[in-house]
């Protein structure tokens, strides 16, 4: 049985936007300036159903493993553990990750927000090569 694939954090609606404008203007990326760009609130709020700010207020539960405090690629590693690929085409981080990482954390685990919605994977996203082994097996059916 194959994995199924890790789901993209930069493929949520309005984050590699952001993502692109962080690459001009590093000051976007930065926790402490959140205040002075709303678009950081309003993406989130489309994304994960809550700002960072109402992540901040959620009490979290008592066995919350500190998710949100890790950097680098522990957070990445722990993401990926959960299903979420968040870095770049260049599996670096993303920039703006310190804003995402409570929101998508609280969504994922379903303790406040919600993800937008992803449909199961049919017969082609398996991932396995599906049609090619049914291509190959009516070749040979057809040598008999």
């Amino acid at each position: 049985m194959t994995q199924a694939p890790l789901r993209r954090l930069i493929d949520l609606p309005g984050l590699d936007a952001l993502e692109m404008k962080a690459l001009m203007k590093p000051r976007l990326a930065d926790p402490e300036t959140r205040d002075e760009f709303p678009e950081i609130a309003e993406a989130a709020k489309a994304a994960f159903g809550l700002t960072p700010d109402e992540a901040e207020a959620v009490a979290l539960p008592a066995d919350w493993d500190g998710i949100e405090r890790l950097t680098g690629f522990d957070l990445t590693d722990a993401f990926e553990a959960e299903g979420w690929d968040v870095t770049d085409g260049k599996r670096k981080p993303l920039r703006m990750l310190a804003h995402w990482t409570l929101p998508l954390a609280l969504a994922m685990r379903g303790v406040a927000g919600e993800l937008p919605f992803q449909p199961e994977p049919g017969p082609d996203d398996r991932g396995d090569d599906w049609g090619s082994k049914m291509a190959a097996e009516a070749t040979r059916f057809r040598k008999r």
